[in-house]
């Protein structure tokens, strides 16, 4: 499929070619007058918890973010005390695959780590991401506190209102409750493992469509 993406506050308009999984924007127009968050949180490095699908994913996605200083795999949403990988997988601890994201929100807003997180995976299936199927792979954004749940509540209703997918978002909003850091080696894991096949096949073109999407937002290596 084709959609064509419309970045919100101060990125350009792109158009980019995508595959299915990434699903079909009919109305650029919904990423149009988003309100910044900048002005009340300059000066200070914010926090965000998102999950889409594998985090492995996403981690390698919001890593190339100008603004983005840290990013973290692990799991929240359940009620299992600090899970491991191998239980997370089973769908029996409640908890999803997640990245936590700490930023500056002098150089990108709220709003727009929004933006690069539902380009980053596809969030109008339930429960899955392609091939990765079960509710540890939901799309869901935690809340860490209200201005935060506001943002994103609205973001989201403006997605489905304006019909900017061709099926609604499904993408599941939260608070956090705590955060379980993943282990050692889900860390940066496409950096560190970028010949692995998983990497090379699914990782990889995901992170090139990414990188032309926000190419202005880009860190300067």
């Amino acid at each position: 499929m084709k959609y064509n993406f419309l970045a919100v506050v101060s990125m350009l308009i792109v158009v980019l070619s995508c595959g299915a999984k990434e699903g079909k924007v009919q109305n650029r127009n919904v990423f149009n007058d988003m309100q910044s968050t900048k002005n009340s949180m300059e000066n200070k490095i914010d926090t965000a918890t998102v999950g889409g699908g594998c985090f492995w994913c996403t981690e390698a996605q919001l890593q190339q973010l100008e603004g983005v200083r840290t990013v973290s795999s692990g799991y929240a949403g359940g009620s299992t005390k600090n899970p491991s990988y191998n239980e997370v997988c089973t769908g029996l601890t409640g908890h999803a695959e997640v990245i936590q994201v700490t930023f500056d929100p002098a150089v990108i807003s709220y709003d727009e780590l929004l933006a690069a997180f539902w380009q980053a995976h596809d969030p109008t299936q339930l429960n899955r991401q392609g091939n990765d199927i079960g509710t540890q792979y939901r799309s869901v954004i935690f809340y860490h506190n209200d201005e935060q749940r506001e943002i994103a509540e609205n973001y989201k209703r403006r997605l489905n209102d304006e019909k900017a997918y061709d099926k609604p978002v499904v993408t599941e909003i939260s608070p956090l409750s705590i955060f379980y850091k993943g282990e050692a080696y889900h860390q940066n894991y496409f950096n560190q493992n970028a010949s692995q096949g998983y990497c090379q096949f699914v990782i990889q073109p995901k992170l090139d469509k990414f990188k032309k999407v926000f190419k202005d937002k880009l860190k300067k290596h």
